[in-house]
């Protein structure tokens, strides 16, 4: 089942909605959780969801949202939504991704 973290304020702060596709536990999968869950404590926490979601668990949901490869991420803000492959380690992907400059 997919895990969500959602802010205690409600969606009116949420700036950035993320959906990462994992591959149990492999090690790119875990590093790109890690990097994730970083990035967002480091910049804009509280302001996100976060929904993780296991291909091998839910395969049909891998289908559905025609997802290739993992660890993939998609990041949904109020410009649009943008997909990121691999370990989530380059942060300025992730900055510009969510267009991190009108963050405030």
């Amino acid at each position: 089942m997919p895990r969500t973290h959602e802010p205690e304020d409600g969606w009116g702060a949420i700036i950035v909605r993320f959906r990462l596709y994992v591959a149990g536990n492999m090690p790119n999968s875990r590093r790109a959780v890690a990097n994730l869950r970083k990035f967002c404590i480091d910049h804009i926490a509280g302001r996100y969801t976060l929904e993780i979601i296991d291909v091998y668990e839910v395969p049909e949901r891998a289908l559905e949202d025609k997802v290739m490869l993992t660890p993939l991420l998609s990041v949904e803000t109020p410009h649009g939504i943008k997909r990121i492959a691999g370990d989530l380690s380059d942060r300025a992907s992730l900055a510009a991704a969510i267009d991190a400059g009108s963050l405030g």
